[in-house]
């Protein structure tokens, strides 16, 4: 489970990262990323820990799938914390073919996107 404090939950974390930071598309989700970007609701603070959040709507499945896209997601997410700068905002937004997709498609495409948004891939 994805710890509390690196959870986005707050209408304007997702859209700061949504609207300001990279993004990377894969098959089955796209990857939003707001590098390093530090806390705005929090002045004099250093760097707050790196957040992530997930968008998955009705188009993904019904309730139950959806519901077992996020848990996949937020436990692929807590493995890869640790490879984003600190202060980050992660928004992952899964695509409707993620509620057909088992636990290794959806860790693939999470790391392809995510390293071609740290410049690890090409365009």
């Amino acid at each position: 489970m994805l710890p509390t404090e690196n959870r986005l939950r707050r209408r304007e974390d997702f859209a700061t990262a949504v609207r300001r930071g990279r993004r990377a598309g894969r098959p089955l989700l796209v990857v939003h990323l707001r590098s390093g970007a530090t806390d705005p609701h929090a002045p004099g603070e250093s760097a707050s820990p790196t957040c992530a959040g997930f968008v998955v709507s009705k188009a993904v499945g019904g309730a139950v799938v959806r519901n077992k896209v996020k848990r996949r997601l937020r436990h692929l997410m807590r493995d890869r914390l640790s490879v984003l700068p600190p202060g980050s905002l992660v928004v992952v937004r899964a695509l409707p073919g993620a509620g057909d997709a088992d636990q290794a498609q959806l860790a693939r495409d999470l790391d392809a996107a995510l390293q071609r948004l740290l410049g690890g891939g090409a365009r």
